[in-house]
C-alpha cells in the first residue's frame, strides 16, 4: 500500500478505535455480545468499501480527507453551524446507547428486533457502497466541484431518491440502535435523521443554483431519501 493510501486510511482507522472505544466506555463493560456484533459488521463492510474507493476512485478519497480538515475560509455559516450541531448530536446519540442499553439496561429488546437491526444496518452498508460507486463527487463539503468537472448524476440509487447518502444514514441510525437494543437510541436517532432531511434540502439549493441540469433531474426524481414518502 502506497504511503498516500496509508495516510487516507489513517483517520479512517482512528475514528473506528475512538467508536469502539467510547461504545465500551459509556457500556461499562468490553463484554456485550451486540457490541462485538456491531464492530465486526462495521469492519467487514466499511473495510471493503474504503477499499474499493481507494483503488476506483482515489480523487474522491482525496476530496473528502481534503474536507475533513478544520472548516474552510469560504464555507457558508450555515454549512458550519450544522456540522457542529451534527456531531454533538451524534455523539449524544453514541454515547446514550451504550448507557441505556447496557449501564442501566433501561432498555429491552426481543432478540428477533436486534437481527432486524443487523439486517437494517447492512443494508445502509450496501446503500452507501452504491452510492459511491455511482458518485464520484460524493465530497463532505457541499460545494460545486468545478475543478473535477462535476455533473449531475441520475443512475443507481440516484434514479430512485436524491440524497441516497443520507437515506443510508437514516437506515444505519436505525439499525445501530436495533441491534446494540437501545429505544432512546431509536428516538435520538430520529433527530439525526431531521438533521439529515434538513442538510437535504440546503444542499438542493446549491446544487440548483451552481450545477447545470440539476433543476431537470428534480423534476425526473421526485423524492429526496424515502420512495414516495418524501
Amino acid at each position: 500500500m502506497s504511503a498516500i493510501n496509508s495516510k487516507m486510511l489513517m483517520p479512517i482507522i482512528i475514528e473506528s478505535l475512538v467508536i469502539a472505544l467510547v461504545l465500551f466506555l459509556a457500556a461499562g463493560t468490553v463484554f456485550w455480545f451486540y457490541g462485538w456484533i456491531f464492530l465486526i459488521l462495521l469492519g467487514i463492510f466499511s473495510s471493503p468499501i474504503v477499499l474499493w474507493l481507494l483503488k476506483h476512485n482515489p480523487g474522491l478519497m482525496e476530496e473528502r480527507e481534503r474536507s475533513r480538515i478544520g472548516f474552510k475560509p469560504d464555507e457558508p455559516i450555515w454549512e458550519k453551524a450544522y456540522m457542529i450541531l451534527l456531531g454533538t448530536l451524534f455523539s449524544i446519540w453514541w454515547i446514550s446507547i451504550p448507557l441505556d442499553a447496557v449501564r442501566f439496561r433501561l432498555s429491552q429488546m426481543p432478540t428477533w428486533l436486534h437481527v432486524v437491526g443487523a439486517i437494517v444496518l447492512s443494508c445502509s452498508f450496501y446503500l452507501v457502497y452504491l452510492t459511491f460507486r455511482e458518485n464520484p463527487y460524493l465530497a463532505s463539503e457541499v460545494r460545486i466541484q468545478e475543478e473535477r468537472g462535476q455533473t449531475v448524476v441520475s443512475t443507481g440509487p440516484y434514479h430512485y431518491v436524491r440524497h441516497p447518502l443520507y437515506a443510508s444514514l437514516l437506515l444505519f441510525c436505525l439499525g445501530s440502535a436495533l441491534l446494540l437494543g437501545s429505544w432512546i437510541g431509536v428516538l435520538l436517532g430520529l433527530l439525526l435523521e431531521v438533521g439529515f432531511a434538513r442538510r437535504a434540502v440546503r444542499e438542493e439549493r446549491v446544487l440548483r443554483t451552481g450545477l447545470k441540469g440539476y433543476d431537470v433531474y428534480m423534476a425526473q426524481v421526485k423524492y429526496r431519501l424515502i420512495p414516495h414518502v418524501w
